[in-house]
């Protein structure tokens, strides 16, 4: 609710100071405006509409480095350099777990697809598994030897995968905490890694200038993707698993043949690095964020751009669809505005979910904004 703060403060001012506050194309002022108090002789300078930004989620004393939404969108998991996860309501903005246990930066979180457990990694060279309903801490897996960087659930939720700035990816048993593979052949940090949706492959992306392709069951290199030119920042695998997305600080992304390792396309559009990419739930769009300070929407068949959606203060690290695709149809729809956002916005990652984007910032706040006007 906008305003909440000060109304749970100061309640009763919400029926004398309302219409004062509310913005002039509101529901609330069009029909109201009659009743403003006639003894305000100074009108505060608002908004014709109402802001977007729904909670504004205070806790983290650092830059929150990774935020993702659960399943259901009723919770959010973020995670930050002050070393700790928090877990949101969606709904409210109130703080639920406080998962303390990392001994330094939390640089990824994950929830997994039954929204029941939550995945990090660190900097302190662990990965740790976590009860989402308790925040009791479940399991901390142990083996790499440096930052880990990147962590994912298997869509059954009985793995977990890890990829490390040692250059190994780790798979381990979600169950047991046991580790089942270790991945070599990266000739340097790992930064990206992700589950094919059957969960038979593992795709990862380093600062080697590749695309690795490997089989989640053996630890077996399928394939090897050379076209990048400087180090592969982020990953995807498209829903029906055929094709691979790589976006790289050469800023461009590459879509790729999961098959046969052929490069499909080159979308080229970006001035600055490419930070994230994530395919549409229907495999027919890609998103990507770069430090360019925009955001791309291409058709994934033709590599065509779709949408360029500018205005942020900083460079956008981190894109997400919600797992209808409604809002990157939304946005394409109405045009990029609805994502401009203040100087104070500044987000050092991002996730969608339903009608809602989820920012973290510098400053380790979270807002959580609504992708449509409010009324």
């Amino acid at each position: 609710m906008y305003n909440r703060q000060v109304i749970e403060i100061s309640p009763l001012q919400t029926y004398v100071s309302a219409l004062v506050f509310s913005p002039a194309k509101s529901l609330i002022k069009g029909h109201f405006k009659e009743e403003e108090p006639s003894w305000i002789n100074t009108i505060l300078a608002v908004g014709e509409t109402w802001s977007t930004c729904l909670q504004t989620l205070e806790g983290h004393s650092d830059w929150v480095n990774s935020v993702a939404s659960s399943p259901d969108g009723q919770q959010i998991v973020s995670g930050s350099r002050d070393k700790t996860v928090r877990l949101w309501d969606a709904v409210t903005g109130a703080t639920l777990q406080t998962l303390k246990g990392h001994a330094d930066w939390v640089n990824s979180v994950a929830f997994s697809l039954d929204g029941q457990q939550i995945v990090s990694g660190s900097s302190d060279e662990t990965v740790q598994l976590w009860d989402a309903a308790t925040g009791v801490a479940l399991q901390t897996l142990r083996g790499h030897a440096d930052w880990v960087n990147s962590v994912a659930f298997s869509p059954d939720g009985r793995q977990i995968v890890s990829g490390s700035k040692d250059r190994t990816i780790r798979l381990w048993d979600a169950a047991t905490g046991a580790a089942l593979q270790t991945l070599k052949g990266h000739a340097d940090w790992v930064s990206s890694v992700a589950f094919s949706p059957d969960g038979r492959q593992i795709v990862s992306g380093s600062a080697d200038q590749t695309v690795r392709l490997w089989d989640a069951a053996t630890g077996t290199a399928l394939q090897t993707l050379h076209e990048h030119w400087l180090d592969v920042s982020s990953v995807a695998v498209s829903p029906d698993g055929r094709q691979i997305a790589s976006g790289s600080s050469d800023q461009t992304v590459q879509l790729w043949d999961a098959a046969t390792g052929v490069m499909l396309q080159t979308l080229n559009g970006h001035l600055g690095p490419v930070s994230s990419i994530a395919f549409s739930p229907d495999g027919r769009q890609i998103v990507s964020s770069s430090w360019d300070k925009t955001v791309r929407l291409w058709d994934a068949a033709t590599g065509a751009p779709l949408q360029t959606l500018k205005g942020h203060s900083t460079a956008v690290s981190s894109v997400a669809f919600s797992l209808d695709g409604r809002q990157i149809e939304w946005i394409s729809r109405r045009g990029e505005n609805i994502l401009w956002l203040p100087p104070d916005y500044r987000a050092t990652c991002l996730a969608i979910q339903n009608e809602t984007i989820i920012l973290g910032h510098l400053s380790g706040r979270i807002s959580i904004f609504e992708l449509k006007e409010g009324l």
